[in-house]
Protein backbone atom coordinates (compact mmCIF):
# COMPACT_ATOMS: atom_id res chain seq x y z
CA UNK A 1 0.00 0.00 0.00
CA UNK A 2 1.43 3.36 -1.07
CA UNK A 3 1.11 6.12 1.54
CA UNK A 4 0.61 9.62 0.18
CA UNK A 5 0.62 12.92 2.02
CA UNK A 6 0.49 16.37 0.46
CA UNK A 7 0.90 19.06 3.12
CA UNK A 8 -1.15 22.22 2.58
CA UNK A 9 0.68 25.57 2.77
CA UNK A 10 1.76 26.03 6.38
CA UNK A 11 0.97 29.76 6.42
CA UNK A 12 -2.60 29.14 5.21
CA UNK A 13 -3.15 26.46 7.86
CA UNK A 14 -1.82 28.79 10.56
CA UNK A 15 -4.05 31.64 9.38
CA UNK A 16 -7.11 29.38 9.38
CA UNK A 17 -6.23 28.05 12.82
CA UNK A 18 -6.02 31.58 14.21
CA UNK A 19 -9.04 32.92 12.35
CA UNK A 20 -11.37 30.03 13.15
CA UNK A 21 -10.05 29.43 16.66
CA UNK A 22 -9.25 25.77 16.08
CA UNK A 23 -6.16 23.61 16.45
CA UNK A 24 -3.65 23.34 13.63
CA UNK A 25 -4.69 19.72 13.11
CA UNK A 26 -8.34 20.66 12.61
CA UNK A 27 -7.30 23.63 10.47
CA UNK A 28 -5.34 21.27 8.21
CA UNK A 29 -8.35 18.97 7.90
CA UNK A 30 -10.64 21.90 7.10
CA UNK A 31 -8.20 23.25 4.52
CA UNK A 32 -8.03 19.82 2.92
CA UNK A 33 -11.86 19.75 2.79
CA UNK A 34 -11.87 23.01 0.85
CA UNK A 35 -12.78 25.28 3.78
CA UNK A 36 -10.05 27.89 3.46
CA UNK A 37 -11.39 30.81 5.52
CA UNK A 38 -12.97 31.27 8.94
CA UNK A 39 -16.45 31.92 7.55
CA UNK A 40 -16.69 28.80 5.39
CA UNK A 41 -15.05 26.75 8.15
CA UNK A 42 -17.69 27.87 10.65
CA UNK A 43 -20.51 27.00 8.23
CA UNK A 44 -18.95 23.58 7.62
CA UNK A 45 -18.46 22.81 11.31
CA UNK A 46 -21.96 23.97 12.26
CA UNK A 47 -24.22 23.13 9.30
CA UNK A 48 -27.56 24.83 9.85
CA UNK A 49 -30.98 23.88 8.51
CA UNK A 50 -31.52 27.60 8.01
CA UNK A 51 -28.77 27.45 5.37
CA UNK A 52 -30.84 25.20 3.09
CA UNK A 53 -31.53 26.93 -0.22
CA UNK A 54 -34.92 27.97 -1.52
CA UNK A 55 -36.44 24.71 -2.85
CA UNK A 56 -37.79 26.54 -5.89
CA UNK A 57 -34.25 26.97 -7.23
CA UNK A 58 -34.57 23.36 -8.37
CA UNK A 59 -35.83 23.15 -11.94
CA UNK A 60 -39.51 22.09 -12.11
CA UNK A 61 -39.86 21.86 -8.34
CA UNK A 62 -42.32 24.74 -8.14
CA UNK A 63 -44.44 23.06 -10.83
CA UNK A 64 -44.22 19.77 -8.91
CA UNK A 65 -45.36 21.40 -5.67
CA UNK A 66 -48.21 23.11 -7.51
CA UNK A 67 -49.34 19.76 -8.97
CA UNK A 68 -49.31 18.17 -5.51
CA UNK A 69 -51.26 21.12 -4.12
CA UNK A 70 -53.92 20.56 -6.78
CA UNK A 71 -54.05 16.85 -5.94
CA UNK A 72 -54.66 17.73 -2.29
CA UNK A 73 -57.29 20.35 -3.09
CA UNK A 74 -59.19 18.00 -5.41
CA UNK A 75 -58.73 14.86 -3.27
CA UNK A 76 -57.18 13.06 -6.22
CA UNK A 77 -56.09 9.46 -6.37
CA UNK A 78 -52.28 9.25 -6.34
CA UNK A 79 -49.95 6.30 -6.95
CA UNK A 80 -46.32 6.42 -5.82
CA UNK A 81 -43.80 3.99 -7.33
CA UNK A 82 -40.41 3.96 -5.64
CA UNK A 83 -37.25 2.01 -6.36
CA UNK A 84 -36.38 -0.96 -4.14
CA UNK A 85 -33.15 0.35 -2.57
CA UNK A 86 -32.87 2.40 0.62
CA UNK A 87 -33.14 5.71 -1.24
CA UNK A 88 -36.28 4.60 -3.05
CA UNK A 89 -37.83 3.08 0.07
CA UNK A 90 -37.16 6.13 2.25
CA UNK A 91 -38.36 8.47 -0.54
CA UNK A 92 -41.61 6.53 -0.87
CA UNK A 93 -42.19 6.49 2.88
CA UNK A 94 -41.58 10.24 3.19
CA UNK A 95 -43.87 11.28 0.34
CA UNK A 96 -46.67 8.88 1.31
CA UNK A 97 -46.66 10.11 4.91
CA UNK A 98 -46.74 13.79 3.92
CA UNK A 99 -49.60 13.24 1.47
CA UNK A 100 -51.50 11.27 4.12
CA UNK A 101 -51.21 14.21 6.50
CA UNK A 102 -53.18 16.26 3.97
CA UNK A 103 -55.97 13.72 3.70
CA UNK A 104 -54.90 11.81 0.59
CA UNK A 105 -54.70 8.03 0.53
CA UNK A 106 -51.84 7.42 -1.90
CA UNK A 107 -51.22 3.86 -3.02
CA UNK A 108 -47.62 2.82 -3.32
CA UNK A 109 -45.86 0.07 -5.18
CA UNK A 110 -42.23 -1.03 -5.31
CA UNK A 111 -40.89 -2.97 -8.33
CA UNK A 112 -40.22 -6.62 -7.61
CA UNK A 113 -36.69 -7.23 -8.75
CA UNK A 114 -37.34 -10.71 -10.17
CA UNK A 115 -40.70 -9.97 -11.82
CA UNK A 116 -40.44 -6.30 -12.79
CA UNK A 117 -36.74 -5.63 -13.19
CA UNK A 118 -35.41 -2.17 -12.40
CA UNK A 119 -37.34 1.06 -12.29
CA UNK A 120 -40.46 2.25 -14.04
CA UNK A 121 -41.19 -0.93 -15.99
CA UNK A 122 -44.48 -1.78 -17.72
CA UNK A 123 -45.08 -4.78 -15.44
CA UNK A 124 -44.64 -2.63 -12.31
CA UNK A 125 -46.95 0.03 -13.77
CA UNK A 126 -49.64 -2.50 -14.65
CA UNK A 127 -49.48 -3.93 -11.14
CA UNK A 128 -49.81 -0.41 -9.72
CA UNK A 129 -52.91 0.22 -11.86
CA UNK A 130 -54.72 -2.97 -10.87
CA UNK A 131 -56.71 -1.07 -8.22
CA UNK A 132 -57.70 1.61 -10.72
CA UNK A 133 -56.23 4.46 -12.72
CA UNK A 134 -55.00 7.36 -10.57
CA UNK A 135 -55.07 11.01 -11.48
CA UNK A 136 -51.35 11.33 -10.73
CA UNK A 137 -48.55 8.77 -10.96
CA UNK A 138 -45.28 9.67 -9.18
CA UNK A 139 -42.05 7.72 -9.87
CA UNK A 140 -39.26 8.04 -7.30
CA UNK A 141 -35.58 7.21 -7.78
CA UNK A 142 -36.23 5.96 -11.31
CA UNK A 143 -37.92 7.06 -14.51
CA UNK A 144 -35.57 9.70 -15.93
CA UNK A 145 -35.12 7.64 -19.11
CA UNK A 146 -38.54 5.93 -19.08
CA UNK A 147 -39.94 7.67 -22.16
CA UNK A 148 -42.15 4.82 -23.39
CA UNK A 149 -43.51 4.05 -19.92
CA UNK A 150 -44.37 7.69 -19.24
CA UNK A 151 -46.10 7.91 -22.63
CA UNK A 152 -48.05 4.74 -21.78
CA UNK A 153 -49.36 6.38 -18.60
CA UNK A 154 -50.15 9.69 -20.29
CA UNK A 155 -52.09 7.88 -23.05
CA UNK A 156 -54.44 6.69 -20.30
CA UNK A 157 -55.03 10.24 -19.08
CA UNK A 158 -52.72 9.90 -16.05
CA UNK A 159 -50.42 12.78 -15.11
CA UNK A 160 -46.80 11.71 -14.55
CA UNK A 161 -44.21 13.17 -12.17
CA UNK A 162 -40.69 11.76 -11.97
CA UNK A 163 -38.34 12.63 -9.10
CA UNK A 164 -34.93 11.12 -9.68
CA UNK A 165 -31.22 11.86 -9.34
CA UNK A 166 -29.76 9.40 -11.83
CA UNK A 167 -27.80 10.98 -14.64
CA UNK A 168 -28.83 10.76 -18.25
CA UNK A 169 -27.35 11.50 -21.65
CA UNK A 170 -30.71 10.92 -23.36
CA UNK A 171 -33.38 13.41 -24.33
CA UNK A 172 -35.43 15.08 -21.63
CA UNK A 173 -38.58 13.26 -20.52
CA UNK A 174 -41.39 14.67 -22.69
CA UNK A 175 -44.51 13.02 -21.24
CA UNK A 176 -44.18 14.06 -17.64
CA UNK A 177 -42.87 16.52 -15.09
CA UNK A 178 -39.24 15.68 -14.29
CA UNK A 179 -37.41 16.89 -11.19
CA UNK A 180 -33.79 15.86 -11.62
CA UNK A 181 -30.89 18.25 -10.85
CA UNK A 182 -28.65 16.54 -13.42
CA UNK A 183 -30.97 16.99 -16.41
CA UNK A 184 -30.84 20.33 -18.20
CA UNK A 185 -28.69 21.57 -15.35
CA UNK A 186 -27.55 25.17 -15.37
CA UNK A 187 -23.84 24.61 -15.87
CA UNK A 188 -23.07 28.10 -14.59
CA UNK A 189 -24.49 26.95 -11.26
CA UNK A 190 -22.83 23.54 -11.30
CA UNK A 191 -21.63 23.73 -7.71
CA UNK A 192 -25.06 24.44 -6.26
CA UNK A 193 -25.37 23.01 -2.77
CA UNK A 194 -28.28 20.81 -3.82
CA UNK A 195 -26.76 19.39 -7.01
CA UNK A 196 -25.81 16.05 -5.42
CA UNK A 197 -29.02 15.35 -3.52
CA UNK A 198 -30.28 11.80 -3.81
CA UNK A 199 -33.98 11.16 -4.39
CA UNK A 200 -35.06 11.33 -0.75
CA UNK A 201 -33.32 14.71 -0.54
CA UNK A 202 -35.23 15.85 -3.62
CA UNK A 203 -38.51 14.61 -2.12
CA UNK A 204 -37.67 16.56 1.05
CA UNK A 205 -37.19 19.69 -1.08
CA UNK A 206 -40.48 19.00 -2.89
CA UNK A 207 -42.30 18.68 0.43
CA UNK A 208 -40.65 21.89 1.60
CA UNK A 209 -41.92 23.64 -1.53
CA UNK A 210 -45.40 22.19 -1.03
CA UNK A 211 -45.52 23.47 2.55
CA UNK A 212 -44.34 26.91 1.47
CA UNK A 213 -47.12 27.15 -1.09
CA UNK A 214 -49.79 25.90 1.32
CA UNK A 215 -48.64 28.25 4.05
CA UNK A 216 -49.23 31.20 1.74
CA UNK A 217 -52.85 29.99 1.68
CA UNK A 218 -52.84 29.80 5.49
CA UNK A 219 -53.44 26.06 5.38
CA UNK A 220 -53.38 25.09 9.09
CA UNK A 221 -51.94 21.62 8.47
CA UNK A 222 -49.01 23.13 6.59
CA UNK A 223 -48.05 25.02 9.73
CA UNK A 224 -48.40 21.93 11.93
CA UNK A 225 -46.06 19.72 9.90
CA UNK A 226 -42.41 19.97 10.94
CA UNK A 227 -40.28 18.62 8.11
CA UNK A 228 -37.35 18.45 10.49
CA UNK A 229 -39.02 15.43 12.12
CA UNK A 230 -38.68 13.51 8.84
CA UNK A 231 -34.95 14.00 8.48
CA UNK A 232 -34.33 10.51 9.87
CA UNK A 233 -35.66 9.14 6.56
CA UNK A 234 -33.57 11.64 4.60
CA UNK A 235 -30.41 10.55 6.43
CA UNK A 236 -31.16 6.90 5.67
CA UNK A 237 -31.36 7.38 1.92
CA UNK A 238 -28.60 9.99 1.70
CA UNK A 239 -25.98 7.91 3.50
CA UNK A 240 -26.97 4.58 1.94
CA UNK A 241 -26.92 5.91 -1.63
CA UNK A 242 -23.26 6.98 -1.54
CA UNK A 243 -23.90 10.58 -2.57
CA UNK A 244 -21.30 13.16 -1.47
CA UNK A 245 -21.87 14.38 2.09
CA UNK A 246 -21.22 17.97 1.15
CA UNK A 247 -23.40 21.02 0.66
CA UNK A 248 -27.02 20.35 1.49
CA UNK A 249 -26.36 16.62 1.83
CA UNK A 250 -24.07 17.39 4.75
CA UNK A 251 -26.74 19.53 6.41
CA UNK A 252 -29.48 16.95 5.91
CA UNK A 253 -27.33 14.00 6.99
CA UNK A 254 -25.91 15.75 10.06
CA UNK A 255 -29.31 16.76 11.40
CA UNK A 256 -30.96 13.59 10.14
CA UNK A 257 -28.62 11.37 12.12
CA UNK A 258 -29.55 13.27 15.28
CA UNK A 259 -33.26 12.84 14.53
CA UNK A 260 -32.66 9.15 13.77
CA UNK A 261 -30.92 8.72 17.11
CA UNK A 262 -34.11 9.68 18.91
CA UNK A 263 -36.64 8.56 16.28
CA UNK A 264 -40.13 7.72 17.47
CA UNK A 265 -40.93 5.57 14.45
CA UNK A 266 -41.70 2.07 15.77
CA UNK A 267 -40.32 0.52 12.59
CA UNK A 268 -36.94 2.19 12.81
CA UNK A 269 -36.65 1.46 16.51
CA UNK A 270 -37.46 -2.21 15.90
CA UNK A 271 -34.94 -2.31 13.06
CA UNK A 272 -32.24 -0.82 15.30
CA UNK A 273 -32.98 -3.45 17.90
CA UNK A 274 -32.49 -6.43 15.57
CA UNK A 275 -29.47 -4.76 13.93
CA UNK A 276 -27.66 -4.21 17.22
CA UNK A 277 -27.64 -0.42 16.84
CA UNK A 278 -27.44 1.40 20.18
CA UNK A 279 -28.76 4.94 19.74
CA UNK A 280 -27.61 5.99 23.21
CA UNK A 281 -24.00 5.70 21.99
CA UNK A 282 -24.68 8.00 19.05
CA UNK A 283 -25.33 7.11 15.42
CA UNK A 284 -22.86 7.33 12.56
CA UNK A 285 -23.16 6.70 8.81
CA UNK A 286 -21.58 3.29 9.47
CA UNK A 287 -24.73 2.26 11.35
CA UNK A 288 -26.76 3.01 8.23
CA UNK A 289 -24.29 1.59 5.72
CA UNK A 290 -23.62 -1.71 7.47
CA UNK A 291 -26.58 -2.34 9.78
CA UNK A 292 -29.82 -0.56 8.92
CA UNK A 293 -29.37 -0.13 5.16
CA UNK A 294 -28.58 -3.78 4.34
CA UNK A 295 -31.68 -4.95 6.21
CA UNK A 296 -33.90 -2.47 4.37
CA UNK A 297 -32.30 -3.53 1.09
CA UNK A 298 -32.64 -7.24 1.86
CA UNK A 299 -36.39 -7.31 1.23
CA UNK A 300 -35.93 -5.80 -2.24
CA UNK A 301 -33.08 -8.14 -3.07
CA UNK A 302 -34.81 -11.35 -2.03
CA UNK A 303 -38.53 -10.57 -1.69
CA UNK A 304 -40.66 -7.39 -1.96
CA UNK A 305 -39.28 -4.01 -0.85
CA UNK A 306 -42.83 -2.81 -0.16
CA UNK A 307 -42.36 -4.59 3.15
CA UNK A 308 -39.63 -2.10 4.08
CA UNK A 309 -41.87 0.83 3.18
CA UNK A 310 -44.63 -0.60 5.38
CA UNK A 311 -42.12 -0.89 8.22
CA UNK A 312 -41.14 2.78 7.98
CA UNK A 313 -44.69 4.15 7.87
CA UNK A 314 -46.44 1.80 10.31
CA UNK A 315 -47.49 2.72 13.86
CA UNK A 316 -48.31 -0.90 14.76
CA UNK A 317 -45.65 -1.98 17.24
CA UNK A 318 -46.23 -5.72 16.81
CA UNK A 319 -46.18 -5.47 13.02
CA UNK A 320 -42.94 -3.49 13.21
CA UNK A 321 -41.30 -6.00 15.54
CA UNK A 322 -42.31 -8.93 13.35
CA UNK A 323 -41.30 -7.18 10.14
CA UNK A 324 -37.90 -6.09 11.49
CA UNK A 325 -37.20 -9.69 12.46
CA UNK A 326 -38.27 -10.82 8.99
CA UNK A 327 -35.91 -8.31 7.36
CA UNK A 328 -33.14 -9.54 9.64
CA UNK A 329 -33.80 -13.09 8.44
CA UNK A 330 -33.71 -11.92 4.81
CA UNK A 331 -30.43 -10.18 5.53
CA UNK A 332 -28.83 -13.31 6.97
CA UNK A 333 -29.99 -15.24 3.91
CA UNK A 334 -28.55 -12.51 1.70
CA UNK A 335 -25.24 -12.70 3.57
CA UNK A 336 -25.00 -16.45 2.99
CA UNK A 337 -25.65 -16.05 -0.74
CA UNK A 338 -23.29 -13.11 -0.97
CA UNK A 339 -20.49 -14.96 0.84
CA UNK A 340 -20.53 -17.77 -1.73
CA UNK A 341 -20.65 -15.38 -4.70
CA UNK A 342 -17.82 -13.28 -3.27
CA UNK A 343 -15.58 -16.33 -2.97
CA UNK A 344 -16.31 -17.31 -6.57
CA UNK A 345 -15.79 -13.75 -7.78
CA UNK A 346 -12.41 -13.47 -6.06
CA UNK A 347 -11.37 -16.80 -7.54
CA UNK A 348 -12.31 -15.59 -11.04
CA UNK A 349 -10.39 -12.35 -10.60
CA UNK A 350 -7.24 -14.07 -9.37
CA UNK A 351 -7.26 -16.79 -12.03
CA UNK A 352 -8.48 -14.89 -15.11
CA UNK A 353 -8.76 -11.12 -14.73
CA UNK A 354 -6.09 -9.95 -12.28
CA UNK A 355 -4.28 -7.89 -14.93
CA UNK A 356 -7.32 -5.83 -15.98
CA UNK A 357 -7.77 -2.27 -14.67
CA UNK A 358 -11.55 -2.65 -14.76
CA UNK A 359 -13.29 -5.98 -14.24
CA UNK A 360 -16.61 -7.45 -15.43
CA UNK A 361 -17.71 -10.73 -13.80
CA UNK A 362 -20.66 -12.99 -14.62
CA UNK A 363 -21.92 -16.41 -13.58
CA UNK A 364 -25.09 -18.25 -14.57
CA UNK A 365 -25.80 -19.19 -10.93
CA UNK A 366 -25.37 -15.76 -9.35
CA UNK A 367 -28.42 -14.01 -7.85
CA UNK A 368 -28.87 -10.57 -9.46
CA UNK A 369 -30.23 -9.24 -6.17
CA UNK A 370 -26.95 -9.47 -4.24
CA UNK A 371 -24.30 -8.88 -6.88
CA UNK A 372 -24.12 -5.16 -6.05
CA UNK A 373 -22.84 -5.96 -2.58
CA UNK A 374 -20.31 -8.36 -4.06
CA UNK A 375 -19.20 -5.64 -6.49
CA UNK A 376 -18.53 -3.36 -3.55
CA UNK A 377 -16.47 -6.00 -1.77
CA UNK A 378 -14.26 -6.96 -4.69
CA UNK A 379 -13.83 -3.32 -5.72
CA UNK A 380 -12.45 -2.51 -2.27
CA UNK A 381 -10.26 -5.61 -2.11
CA UNK A 382 -8.68 -5.26 -5.56
CA UNK A 383 -8.83 -1.45 -5.72
CA UNK A 384 -10.30 -1.18 -9.18
CA UNK A 385 -13.80 -0.67 -10.66
CA UNK A 386 -15.75 -3.92 -10.79
CA UNK A 387 -19.08 -4.82 -12.38
CA UNK A 388 -20.68 -8.04 -11.15
CA UNK A 389 -23.57 -9.52 -13.12
CA UNK A 390 -26.12 -12.23 -12.42
CA UNK A 391 -28.28 -14.36 -14.66
CA UNK A 392 -31.71 -13.25 -15.87
CA UNK A 393 -32.81 -15.28 -18.88
CA UNK A 394 -30.97 -14.09 -21.97
CA UNK A 395 -29.72 -11.08 -20.07
CA UNK A 396 -26.90 -10.40 -17.63
CA UNK A 397 -27.92 -7.86 -15.00
CA UNK A 398 -26.12 -6.41 -12.05
CA UNK A 399 -24.22 -3.55 -10.51
CA UNK A 400 -20.86 -1.85 -10.59
CA UNK A 401 -18.84 -0.01 -7.96
CA UNK A 402 -15.90 2.30 -8.43
CA UNK A 403 -12.84 3.68 -6.67
CA UNK A 404 -11.90 7.29 -5.98
CA UNK A 405 -10.93 9.08 -9.15
CA UNK A 406 -12.88 6.87 -11.58
CA UNK A 407 -16.34 8.16 -12.56
CA UNK A 408 -18.36 5.15 -13.69
CA UNK A 409 -20.96 7.30 -15.45
CA UNK A 410 -18.24 8.81 -17.64
CA UNK A 411 -16.57 5.42 -18.18
CA UNK A 412 -19.79 3.71 -19.26
CA UNK A 413 -20.66 6.64 -21.48
CA UNK A 414 -17.75 5.60 -23.72
CA UNK A 415 -18.56 1.87 -23.88
CA UNK A 416 -22.33 1.55 -23.55
CA UNK A 417 -23.30 0.53 -27.09
CA UNK A 418 -23.80 -3.12 -26.05
CA UNK A 419 -25.86 -2.26 -22.97
CA UNK A 420 -29.66 -2.41 -23.05
CA UNK A 421 -29.91 -0.22 -19.97
CA UNK A 422 -27.59 1.50 -17.53
CA UNK A 423 -27.58 4.34 -15.08
CA UNK A 424 -26.48 5.51 -11.69
CA UNK A 425 -23.88 7.90 -10.37
CA UNK A 426 -20.08 8.11 -10.35
CA UNK A 427 -19.47 5.51 -7.64
CA UNK A 428 -22.31 3.03 -8.27
CA UNK A 429 -24.20 1.96 -11.39
CA UNK A 430 -26.66 -0.66 -12.54
CA UNK A 431 -26.45 -2.22 -15.99
CA UNK A 432 -27.97 -4.95 -18.15
CA UNK A 433 -26.88 -6.45 -21.46
CA UNK A 434 -27.45 -9.57 -23.56
CA UNK A 435 -25.17 -12.38 -22.47
CA UNK A 436 -23.84 -12.78 -26.02
CA UNK A 437 -22.11 -9.40 -25.69
CA UNK A 438 -20.36 -10.10 -22.37
CA UNK A 439 -16.88 -10.75 -23.76
CA UNK A 440 -16.98 -7.67 -25.97
CA UNK A 441 -18.21 -5.46 -23.16
CA UNK A 442 -15.59 -6.85 -20.75
CA UNK A 443 -12.82 -5.79 -23.12
CA UNK A 444 -14.38 -2.38 -23.80
CA UNK A 445 -14.90 -1.67 -20.11
CA UNK A 446 -11.30 -2.48 -19.21
CA UNK A 447 -10.04 -0.22 -21.99
CA UNK A 448 -12.39 2.58 -20.96
CA UNK A 449 -11.24 2.43 -17.33
CA UNK A 450 -7.59 2.46 -18.42
CA UNK A 451 -8.20 5.52 -20.62
CA UNK A 452 -10.17 7.31 -17.90
CA UNK A 453 -7.67 6.60 -15.10
CA UNK A 454 -4.67 7.45 -17.22
CA UNK A 455 -2.37 4.98 -15.47
CA UNK A 456 -2.12 2.07 -13.09
CA UNK A 457 -4.87 2.16 -10.47
CA UNK A 458 -4.40 -1.33 -9.08
CA UNK A 459 -1.91 -0.36 -6.39
CA UNK A 460 -3.85 0.61 -3.29
CA UNK A 461 -3.19 4.18 -2.20
CA UNK A 462 -3.58 5.40 1.35
CA UNK A 463 -4.10 9.16 1.59
CA UNK A 464 -3.08 10.59 4.95
CA UNK A 465 -5.02 13.60 6.22
CA UNK A 466 -2.30 14.72 8.65
CA UNK A 467 0.70 13.50 10.64
CA UNK A 468 0.46 13.32 14.42
CA UNK A 469 2.69 12.54 17.33
CA UNK A 470 1.10 10.16 19.85
CA UNK A 471 0.95 13.01 22.40
CA UNK A 472 -1.48 14.91 20.12
CA UNK A 473 -4.10 12.16 20.29
CA UNK A 474 -6.41 13.22 23.10
CA UNK A 475 -9.99 14.07 23.99
CA UNK A 476 -9.72 17.61 22.65
CA UNK A 477 -8.74 16.27 19.24
CA UNK A 478 -11.63 13.80 19.38
CA UNK A 479 -14.06 16.64 20.15
CA UNK A 480 -12.74 18.55 17.16
CA UNK A 481 -13.07 15.51 14.91
CA UNK A 482 -16.66 15.13 16.06
CA UNK A 483 -17.42 18.52 14.50
CA UNK A 484 -16.42 17.12 11.09
CA UNK A 485 -19.06 14.38 11.17
CA UNK A 486 -20.78 12.84 9.34
CA UNK A 487 -18.02 11.11 7.43
CA UNK A 488 -18.82 9.37 4.19
CA UNK A 489 -18.67 9.84 0.44
CA UNK A 490 -17.14 13.23 -0.33
CA UNK A 491 -16.15 13.78 3.31
CA UNK A 492 -13.94 10.79 4.11
CA UNK A 493 -13.00 9.89 7.64
CA UNK A 494 -9.44 11.16 8.16
CA UNK A 495 -6.61 8.65 8.30
CA UNK A 496 -3.71 9.95 10.38
CA UNK A 497 -0.09 9.03 10.20
CA UNK A 498 1.37 8.56 13.69
CA UNK A 499 5.16 8.68 14.05
CA UNK A 500 7.33 7.09 16.67
CA UNK A 501 5.16 4.18 17.80
CA UNK A 502 7.11 1.54 19.72
CA UNK A 503 5.26 -1.60 20.83
CA UNK A 504 6.59 -2.94 24.11
CA UNK A 505 4.30 -5.98 24.38
CA UNK A 506 3.08 -8.60 21.91
CA UNK A 507 -0.25 -7.99 20.22
CA UNK A 508 -3.30 -9.96 21.38
CA UNK A 509 -4.92 -12.06 18.66
CA UNK A 510 -8.70 -12.47 18.86
CA UNK A 511 -11.16 -14.36 16.68
CA UNK A 512 -8.17 -15.63 14.67
CA UNK A 513 -8.14 -12.71 12.22
CA UNK A 514 -7.77 -9.56 14.36
CA UNK A 515 -5.45 -8.21 17.03
CA UNK A 516 -5.39 -5.64 19.82
CA UNK A 517 -2.31 -3.64 20.72
CA UNK A 518 -1.16 -0.96 23.12
CA UNK A 519 1.84 1.33 23.52
CA UNK A 520 2.90 4.32 25.58
CA UNK A 521 3.26 7.82 24.21
CA UNK A 522 6.16 10.09 25.13
CA UNK A 523 4.46 11.07 28.39
CA UNK A 524 3.89 7.54 29.63
CA UNK A 525 0.19 7.49 28.73
CA UNK A 526 -1.02 4.09 27.50
CA UNK A 527 -2.85 4.10 24.17
CA UNK A 528 -4.98 1.22 22.89
CA UNK A 529 -5.88 0.10 19.41
CA UNK A 530 -7.34 -2.66 17.28
CA UNK A 531 -6.39 -4.01 13.85
CA UNK A 532 -9.15 -5.74 11.90
CA UNK A 533 -8.21 -8.66 9.62
CA UNK A 534 -4.49 -8.01 10.12
CA UNK A 535 -3.52 -10.97 12.32
CA UNK A 536 -1.33 -12.24 9.51
CA UNK A 537 0.67 -9.03 9.46
CA UNK A 538 1.71 -8.20 13.00
CA UNK A 539 4.07 -5.28 13.67
CA UNK A 540 7.43 -6.02 15.35
CA UNK A 541 8.28 -5.14 18.95
CA UNK A 542 10.79 -2.64 20.22
CA UNK A 543 11.43 -0.71 17.00
CA UNK A 544 10.07 2.68 15.85
CA UNK A 545 7.06 2.35 13.55
CA UNK A 546 4.74 4.60 11.58
CA UNK A 547 1.07 3.76 12.03
CA UNK A 548 -1.80 4.81 9.75
CA UNK A 549 -4.89 4.98 11.96
CA UNK A 550 -8.44 6.16 12.33
CA UNK A 551 -9.47 7.55 15.71
CA UNK A 552 -12.70 6.38 17.33
CA UNK A 553 -14.49 6.10 20.64
CA UNK A 554 -14.99 2.54 21.84
CA UNK A 555 -18.04 2.02 24.05
CA UNK A 556 -17.56 -0.91 26.41
CA UNK A 557 -19.05 -1.71 29.83
CA UNK A 558 -20.58 1.77 30.05
CA UNK A 559 -17.18 3.34 29.45
CA UNK A 560 -16.00 5.42 26.51
CA UNK A 561 -12.38 4.78 25.56
CA UNK A 562 -10.28 6.41 22.86
CA UNK A 563 -9.20 3.72 20.40
CA UNK A 564 -6.89 3.68 17.40
CA UNK A 565 -8.04 1.68 14.40
CA UNK A 566 -4.91 0.45 12.62
CA UNK A 567 -5.14 0.62 8.81
CA UNK A 568 -1.49 -0.05 7.94
CA UNK A 569 2.01 0.16 9.43
CA UNK A 570 5.56 0.52 8.21
CA UNK A 571 9.03 0.91 9.75
CA UNK A 572 9.82 4.51 10.60
CA UNK A 573 12.15 6.13 8.12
Amino acid sequence: MRWTYTPPPAEEVEALSQGAGVSRVLAELLHRAGQRDAGSAAAFLQPSLASLNDPFLLRNLQAGATRLRAAIANREDVVVLGDYDVDGVSSTALLVMILRRFGLRPRFVVPRRSADGYGLSRSAIDRALEAGKPHLFIALDCGTNSHEEAAYLRAQGIDVMVIDHHRSRERVLADGLLINPHVEADETNGDAAWRHLCTVGLVFKLCHGLLKQLRTENNPLAFEIKLRDHLDLVALGTVADLVPLRGENRILARHGLRILQGTRRPGLRALMEVAGVRPAQGLTPTDISFRLGPRINASGRLADAALSVELLISDDQQFCTDTAEQLDTFNRERQDIERGITEEAERLIETEFSALPGIVLFHEDWHPGVVGIVAGRVTRKYNRPCIVLGNEGDMAKGSGRSVDGVNLVEVLGTCCERLTSWGGHPMAVGISLPKVHLDTFRTQFAEAVRAHAGGDITEARLDLAAWLMPEQINERLMDELDSLHPFGQGNPEPVFGVRGVVLGAPVEIFKEHHFRFHFEDGRGRRMHGVAWKMAGRQPPLGVPLDFAVELKWNHFNNRKLLQLGLIDWRPSS
